[in-house]
């Protein structure tokens, strides 16, 4: 084997310029040495150590919830992660989430109103193992404050006494209240053949016992009341998609935990805050006061005949234990 003092001509020789050939000829070696001596020479690269993140201990719970439920949300996977113990950036947890899936959704026109103007309200239907339920949706157009709770029925009664609620956890009420064409609301409408719209007149009296007007949406226009809409979608991913209930006061019990602890503390894309933060500096100041007591069906009954009043009371008997159950 040739001495070290070779080796270290051959790379300055190597370092000026020379060829291979070259250098073996200046050396008296073989071409083959002088590679030989060139791979011992040079430092060997070792192999990079894969950087290790915080989304790697999670990376397969994600993909093993979209298989069993294929439209969780991005939001509701970094709300799940983080339970398990995750504590990295939700912007990592959307980054991944949109390698696994294929379509992304098409963008959204909204239609914005001013702080206290309107809020919007609709039912959504959720299957339960114990029968239908119809969850009755309440949202503040400019702050997105939202309220929800579940139902049997879809009557006025449920409307009423759902409304009061929300209007009692608002602390006030919106000027104007959308429907669509909601039973317990609208009679019949007829705008898009010429004709009148016309509103259940004992709604008419609750509205005005709370002070705020009513707005219906033409028929087949369900769109321009796309934040109710949107919320209902956002309550079946975030909330009821992949939960277990075993009854209407547990189904309840969490809508209101869930309400408190994220859907309204969580930072909404729409308005990049989170709703309650924008309800309590923008919005809270600017709606109605509330009326000085619940509205009394009672004294309609002429016009809602004995069944409704009773309907109605009913359902208050029911909200009142309600509200004691999850103080």
């Amino acid at each position: 084997m040739h001495d070290w003092s070779a080796h270290m001509e051959m790379q300055a020789l190597l370092k000026a310029g020379l060829t291979r050939a070259a250098i073996a000829e200046r050396l008296g070696v073989s071409r083959r040495t002088v590679t030989r001596w060139q791979a011992e020479t040079e430092p060997k690269s070792r192999p990079r150590k894969p950087r290790t993140q915080k989304l790697d201990p999670y990376k397969d719970l994600i993909p093993t919830r979209l298989q069993t439920y294929p439209e969780l949300t991005a939001q509701r996977l970094y709300d799940e992660v983080c339970a398990a113990g995750y504590d990295g950036g939700y912007t990592r947890i959307r980054d991944f989430v949109r390698t696994l899936r294929t379509a992304a959704p098409p963008p959204v026109v909204r239609f914005e109103t001013p702080p206290g103007h309107q809020g919007q309200v609709d039912f959504g239907t959720f299957r339960t193992a114990w029968g239908p339920r119809y969850a009755l949706v309440v949202v503040l157009g400019y702050s997105r404050l939202l309220w929800l709770a579940f139902y049997p029925a879809q009557t006025m009664a449920t409307v009423m006494t759902g409304l009061e609620r929300a209007f009692a956890i608002f602390g006030s009420v919106p000027a104007e209240l959308l429907f669509d064409q909601m039973k317990a609301v609208v009679t019949s409408d007829g705008r898009d053949v010429g004709g009148t719209l016309v509103l259940n007149d004992e709604f008419q009296r609750f509205a005005a016992h709370w002070g705020f007007r009513i707005r219906a949406c033409r028929p087949y226009r369900a769109q321009t009341k796309g934040k109710v809409e949107r919320q209902i979608r956002y309550v079946r991913q975030s909330f009821y998609y992949g939960r277990t209930f075993i009854g209407d006061d547990d189904l309840n019990a969490q809508a209101h935990r869930w309400l408190q602890d994220i859907a309204n503390r969580r930072t909404c894309r729409a308005i990049g805050e989170a709703p309650q933060v924008r309800f309590e500096r923008d919005e809270a100041s600017t709606l109605g006061p509330l009326a000085p007591r619940p509205y009394r069906a009672e004294a309609a009954i002429p016009h809602v005949g004995k069944r409704a009043a009773t309907s109605i009371q009913v359902a208050r008997r029911d909200l009142v234990e309600y509200d004691e159950m999850t103080r």
